[in-house]
C-alpha cells in the first residue's frame, strides 16, 4: 500500500501557493515540493492531490491511501462531487486517476499528522518569495 500524503500552502488568499506531496510504502520515500503559482487556499489543496496522484500512478501500486488536511477535498473526492467549477475540473482530473488504482482510499487527518507533505508546500513558496 502507497501512502500518499498531501498538502497546499499560500502566502494571502489567494497567493503565492505551493503544494507538498510525501509518499512512503512499497520501499517508495517520495517528496515533491513545488511551487504552482498563484490560488486559493482550497484550489492549491486540490492540485496537491492530483500531483499526489500522478506521482503515485507513477509506482504501479495496488492500493492507495491518500491522506489530507483539507476537509472540502476529502468530501469532494468522496462524494466525487465538487459545486464550485475550478475544484469540479481538478477533481474531474483526480478522480480518472483514482478509478485507474484498484483500490483507493481517501482520509482526513489533523494538521499534526500532516507534517511532512506541510513543510514541503511551505518550502516551495518561500523558495518563491522576495529575499527580505
Amino acid at each position: 500500500m502507497l501512502e500518499v500524503y498531501i498538502d497546499g500552502s499560500t502566502t494571502g488568499n489567494p497567493g503565492p501557493s505551493g503544494i507538498g506531496v510525501f509518499i512512503k510504502g512499497e520501499g517508495h520515500h517520495v517528496k515533491v515540493s513545488e511551487f504552482i503559482g498563484e490560488y486559493s487556499n482550497h484550489t492549491t489543496e486540490f492540485i496537491a492531490l492530483q500531483r499526489g496522484l500522478e506521482e503515485a500512478k507513477k509506482l504501479s501500486p495496488s492500493l492507495v491511501s491518500a491522506r489530507t488536511d483539507s476537509q472540502i477535498v476529502c468530501a469532494a473526492v468522496e462524494k466525487r462531487y465538487a459545486k464550485n467549477p475550478e475544484f469540479a475540473a481538478i477533481l474531474e482530473k483526480i478522480l480518472a486517476i483514482i478509478d485507474s488504482f484498484d483500490l483507493f482510499f481517501i482520509k482526513w487527518i489533523p494538521d499534526e499528522q500532516n507534517k511532512a507533505a506541510h513543510a514541503l508546500a511551505r518550502e516551495a513558496v518561500l523558495k518563491q518569495l522576495p529575499k527580505k
